[in-house]
Protein backbone atom coordinates (compact mmCIF):
# COMPACT_ATOMS: atom_id res chain seq x y z
CA UNK A 1 0.00 0.00 0.00
CA UNK A 2 0.99 3.50 -1.13
CA UNK A 3 1.85 6.78 1.93
CA UNK A 4 -1.56 8.40 1.71
CA UNK A 5 -0.91 12.36 2.68
CA UNK A 6 -3.21 14.09 4.82
CA UNK A 7 -3.46 17.85 5.95
CA UNK A 8 -1.42 17.03 8.84
CA UNK A 9 1.87 16.34 7.35
CA UNK A 10 4.63 17.51 9.38
CA UNK A 11 5.67 19.65 6.30
CA UNK A 12 2.87 21.75 6.92
CA UNK A 13 3.37 22.42 10.68
CA UNK A 14 6.80 23.51 9.53
CA UNK A 15 6.04 25.48 6.67
CA UNK A 16 3.26 27.48 9.25
CA UNK A 17 6.19 28.13 11.50
CA UNK A 18 8.13 29.93 8.95
CA UNK A 19 5.43 32.07 7.93
CA UNK A 20 5.86 35.57 9.25
CA UNK A 21 3.63 37.43 11.50
CA UNK A 22 1.34 39.30 10.38
CA UNK A 23 1.16 42.74 9.54
CA UNK A 24 1.15 45.27 11.93
CA UNK A 25 -0.74 48.65 11.56
CA UNK A 26 -1.46 51.60 13.63
CA UNK A 27 -4.29 53.42 14.61
CA UNK A 28 -3.05 57.40 14.94
CA UNK A 29 -5.67 59.65 16.66
CA UNK A 30 -5.28 63.64 14.54
CA UNK A 31 -5.29 66.64 16.56
CA UNK A 32 -7.84 69.31 15.71
CA UNK A 33 -9.04 73.12 17.51
CA UNK A 34 -12.34 71.27 18.91
CA UNK A 35 -12.12 67.74 20.21
CA UNK A 36 -11.54 67.98 23.83
CA UNK A 37 -8.20 66.79 25.81
CA UNK A 38 -10.51 64.90 28.14
CA UNK A 39 -12.33 63.41 25.19
CA UNK A 40 -9.19 62.40 23.99
CA UNK A 41 -8.22 60.91 27.35
CA UNK A 42 -10.99 58.44 27.63
CA UNK A 43 -11.35 57.47 23.97
CA UNK A 44 -7.69 56.35 24.68
CA UNK A 45 -8.65 54.64 28.23
CA UNK A 46 -11.67 53.38 27.06
CA UNK A 47 -11.02 52.41 23.26
CA UNK A 48 -7.62 51.42 23.57
CA UNK A 49 -7.38 50.39 27.47
CA UNK A 50 -4.58 52.52 28.43
CA UNK A 51 -3.57 53.42 31.48
CA UNK A 52 -4.63 57.23 32.77
CA UNK A 53 -0.64 58.45 32.24
CA UNK A 54 0.21 56.37 29.26
CA UNK A 55 -3.47 58.39 27.77
CA UNK A 56 -2.51 61.53 28.72
CA UNK A 57 1.12 61.25 27.31
CA UNK A 58 -0.44 60.19 24.05
CA UNK A 59 -3.21 62.97 24.11
CA UNK A 60 -0.20 65.49 24.58
CA UNK A 61 1.52 64.04 21.62
CA UNK A 62 -1.95 64.45 19.48
CA UNK A 63 -1.93 68.23 20.75
CA UNK A 64 1.58 68.89 20.18
CA UNK A 65 2.44 66.90 16.80
CA UNK A 66 -0.88 66.72 15.44
CA UNK A 67 -1.01 63.07 15.14
CA UNK A 68 -0.48 60.12 17.95
CA UNK A 69 -0.03 56.58 17.73
CA UNK A 70 -2.66 54.99 20.15
CA UNK A 71 -1.49 50.83 19.53
CA UNK A 72 -0.60 48.43 16.87
CA UNK A 73 -2.65 45.75 16.08
CA UNK A 74 -3.69 43.38 12.74
CA UNK A 75 -5.43 45.07 10.20
CA UNK A 76 -9.27 44.02 11.23
CA UNK A 77 -8.45 44.85 14.77
CA UNK A 78 -7.19 48.08 13.87
CA UNK A 79 -10.38 48.83 11.28
CA UNK A 80 -12.20 47.77 14.17
CA UNK A 81 -10.51 50.45 16.48
CA UNK A 82 -10.79 52.82 14.19
CA UNK A 83 -14.15 52.79 13.44
CA UNK A 84 -15.25 52.85 17.03
CA UNK A 85 -12.86 55.97 17.59
CA UNK A 86 -15.03 57.44 14.81
CA UNK A 87 -18.56 56.32 15.83
CA UNK A 88 -17.78 57.64 19.64
CA UNK A 89 -16.67 60.89 18.49
CA UNK A 90 -19.34 61.33 16.03
CA UNK A 91 -22.15 60.58 19.09
CA UNK A 92 -20.95 62.96 21.10
CA UNK A 93 -20.19 66.00 18.77
CA UNK A 94 -16.53 65.62 18.29
CA UNK A 95 -14.68 66.04 14.98
CA UNK A 96 -11.82 63.48 15.91
CA UNK A 97 -10.64 61.91 13.35
CA UNK A 98 -8.50 58.47 13.28
CA UNK A 99 -6.54 56.82 10.24
CA UNK A 100 -4.75 53.70 10.75
CA UNK A 101 -1.74 52.89 8.86
CA UNK A 102 0.96 49.99 7.97
CA UNK A 103 3.65 50.52 10.65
Amino acid sequence: MGKTHTKHDAGTLSDKLKQPPPRKYGVFLLNDDYTTMEFVVEVLTEIFMLPQEQAVAVMLLVHHEGKGLCGAYTRDIAQTKQQQVLRRAESEGHPLQCTVEEV
